[in-house]
């Protein structure tokens, strides 16, 4: 398992792009708390929005580029629970960006208290063979930047 590298601040604080997701009755387990492997499912949402923010559209970068992105690995720390009709916020950052593969951080926090704290390492794959692929120029360049600037990267 890889070290995971998290901040532990409140939203706001850091660096990073929040994305906020409401806990449904379908997230909760028989005890009423967030069934723990849906933090994954919080984290995967709020990566996907990121890279939206980014610009980036994966739908059409996969029918123009072949290039799709796959999870790799992922190492979750679960440091307290999350509730029905909870808000959770997601914070998303990038700790490391390769030719072919994305480390994000990512931290679950409700009213203060952080909730989960994950590492998932994203793979840029060719969708037809599913081997490494570089990540295209236009999306490296995209992710370099971040969310909200140089929007339009297809």
């Amino acid at each position: 398992m890889r070290r995971m590298n998290m901040s532990t601040s409140q939203p706001g604080t850091e660096s990073g792009y929040t994305w906020p997701i409401r806990v449904y009755y379908e997230d909760t387990d028989a005890g009423g708390i967030v069934f723990y492997a849906n933090y994954l499912k919080f984290f995967e949402r709020a990566r996907t929005e990121w890279v939206r923010a980014c610009g980036v559209d994966q739908h059409r970068l996969a029918e123009e580029t072949d290039a799709i992105f796959i999870v790799r690995s992922t190492a979750v720390d679960y440091r307290a629970p999350a509730r029905l009709d909870d808000i959770v916020k997601i914070v998303s950052r990038i700790e490391r960006l390769g030719r072919a593969s994305v480390d994000f951080a990512q931290e679950a926090w409700c009213e203060g208290t952080l909730l989960a704290a994950g590492s998932i390492r994203v793979g840029c794959v060719d969708r037809v063979a599913l081997r490494p692929a570089a990540i295209p120029a236009p999306v490296l360049a995209a992710l370099r930047r971040g969310p909200g600037v140089g929007q339009g990267v297809n």
